[in-house]
């Protein structure tokens, strides 16, 4: 059995503020082509297919078109919903979509009900595990405890009896979208901790071939039939060192796994570079970056002028500019309570100031701060009085 993992497409979703659509609308064309190409016996995606519960017009119009084009290309595709998915508006539906070969995993209650596929080989059976909020499914599975290792290894009980039901020799493959511990993760994930608690273990999936994890936007093995296919496309500058990838997996007769990474079109590289603001300009070992979206601290220990304007000038797709000035090595390390005691307002804001931009204000500055003041402390002593 042959199928194409993936996860977190995030439909809807743009990249700090530029719009992301055309790149998922190529992504998309890409997935049904490479399933085309390979020869692929199924697909599946692995939640997050939106990026948030009420996905904006355009966003629908996509995924209908994909849910078409998968379709007409008569490979069999199981998905499930995730953290930023509404599971009852993905699953509306499902029912009908099932009979044109598009398995739509949502509802909790299913977790023990398979999607049966097979090749040449017999009966692969798919388990799609929807995201399990504790705290709204820990009465449905019967357990005590509201956390994710708890609702987890109750559904996985619902799996493996299920498949011990079944002939003897058919393979499994499990879908779930959650933070498995040992998984790295980036800024681009919506926190999913309970009780301090997120990650679960690896070992909640045992018994089954293949799971195919999604919530993890980097690609990454946490053992050879534990696998996060990462986002198909970059949603933070965190993800800059990320491969954006798909895996195209195979089962063998005895349920063994071969994984290859298949990579995705990405509309630019992303870049992070620091230093002082003429450095960067001047710098020619930068010059790769010219054309990436870029990510810029600037150390410098005064706010240059005009930064944004300067630093596009040479890298036109800056998306982000960071201050973080160096500080001296014999700069006082004392804490907020000891920089504020004994200070008035005036100071505090002059020192404000001065951390923000690296140079304190001038003395026309001072007036501003001054008579700002003073028309606060006027209209609190008004208001005292009318009271």
């Amino acid at each position: 059995m042959r199928f194409l993992h993936t996860s977190d497409w995030h439909l809807g979703r743009s990249f700090h503020r530029v719009g992301m659509l055309d790149a998922q609308a190529e992504f998309i064309r890409h997935l049904v082509e490479t399933a085309r190409e390979r020869a692929v016996d199924a697909v599946v995606v692995s939640g997050d297919v939106y990026d948030r519960a009420v996905p904006p017009l355009a966003a629908v119009e996509l995924f209908d078109d994909a849910l078409h084009r998968l379709a007409d290309l008569g490979v069999p595709t199981v998905m499930i919903s995730g953290n930023h998915d509404s599971a009852r508006r993905l699953g509306v539906g499902a029912g009908l979509i099932g009979r044109a070969g598009i398995h739509l995993r949502t509802d909790p209650s299913a977790c023990g009900t398979p999607v049966m596929l097979s090749d040449a080989h017999g009966a692969v059976a798919f388990y799609g595990l929807p995201y399990l909020e504790p705290a709204l499914v820990k009465e449905r599975f019967q357990v005590t405890k509201a956390a994710h290792e708890t609702v987890l290894s109750a559904a996985m009980d619902q799996v493996r009896a299920d498949l011990a039901a079944r002939p003897a020799g058919t393979r499994s493959v499990v879908l779930a979208h959650a933070f498995v511990t040992g998984g790295r993760p980036s800024d681009s994930e919506r926190d999913i901790t309970v009780g301090g608690v997120a990650a679960v273990p690896a070992g909640v999936f045992d018994g089954v071939d293949y799971v195919a994890l999604g919530h993890l936007h980097g690609c990454q093995t946490l053992t050879e039939r534990v696998r996060y296919s990462g986002s198909p496309l970059p949603y933070s500058f965190s993800e800059a060192g990320h491969r954006k990838s798909m895996w195209l997996v195979d089962l063998d007769a005895d349920g063994a796994v071969t994984a290859e990474r298949v990579d995705c079109p990405v509309p630019r590289p992303l870049a992070r570079i620091r230093g002082p603001l003429d450095d960067l300009l001047a710098d020619p070992a930068l010059a790769a970056h010219e054309e990436a979206w870029v990510e810029a601290t600037l150390t410098d220990p005064v706010r240059p002028a005009d930064p944004m304007a300067r630093i596009t000038e040479r890298f036109p797709h800056t998306l982000s500019l960071v201050f973080d000035p160096d500080r001296a090595p014999d700069d006082p390390d004392v804490s907020y309570a000891r920089r504020l005691a004994g200070r008035d307002d005036q100071e505090i804001a002059e020192d404000f100031v001065a951390h923000v931009r690296g140079a304190g204000p001038d003395a026309r500055e001072r007036a501003v701060l001054r008579d700002a003041f003073d028309a606060v402390r006027a209209d609190d002593a008004a208001g005292e009085v009318a009271r």
